[in-house]
């Protein structure tokens, strides 16, 4: 099976987009969600976590206090560094072994940070959905209910767009002008033609 990887900045629309290809039938393979899943099932990584973060990382159910990693690790570039090495490869061992339960085509493995991460490595191509700046920020705004400047505060952590694009084997233009379901569909069929 063919692994297709989805990516693009924050604010978007992965999630749209991903949604076109789950009505087509695609698994979907969501990279924070396993990260946010490994981070309290995997007993290497609660440990290593802890020995990076110290106790507080977790409260006594188990339940990782998100709120204190962030603190630490968005404030300490290095801490972040090691909090990724240790998340991703468990996130990798996780997508693997989901995969083998799927029975698609082809699936796609959606993560914001594929390249950062090195994981688009291990797909057989991947798209970029983009949009532009304004929409972007706009769309987290609204989201998320934060302040522009902290919206720009998380792009700039992020590979730049055009980077991505340039990176990515098929890109989804997100800004409203393009219908997505017309653009997913000609992936799909490219991508089919292939297998």
């Amino acid at each position: 099976m063919k692994t297709i990887g989805l990516t693009g900045g924050i604010g978007s629309g992965k999630s749209s987009v991903a949604r076109v290809f789950s009505s087509l039938g695609i698994p979907i393979f969501y990279a924070d969600a396993s990260g946010r899943k490994v981070l309290e099932s995997d007993a290497e990584v609660v440990k290593a976590v802890t020995e990076l973060i110290g106790e507080e990382a977790f409260d006594e159910n188990r339940k990782a206090n998100r709120a204190h990693i962030a603190s630490i690790v968005f404030n300490d570039q290095t801490k972040l560094d090691v909090l990724n090495a240790i998340i991703h490869p468990a996130v990798g061992r996780d997508f693997q072994q989901w995969k083998t339960q799927q029975k698609a085509l082809y699936c796609l493995r959606e993560a914001a940070i594929l390249f950062e991460s090195g994981s688009h490595k291990d797909c057989d191509a991947v798209i970029c959905v983009s949009a532009t700046k304004d929409i972007r920020v706009k769309r987290v705004m609204d989201r998320d209910q934060v302040s522009a400047a902290e919206v720009e505060a998380r792009m700039a952590k992020q590979m730049p767009q055009p980077e991505k694009e340039k990176r990515s084997d098929f890109v989804i233009q997100n800004n409203g002008d393009e219908s997505l379901i017309s653009q997913v569909i000609k992936i799909h069929l490219a991508v089919n033609a292939e297998i």
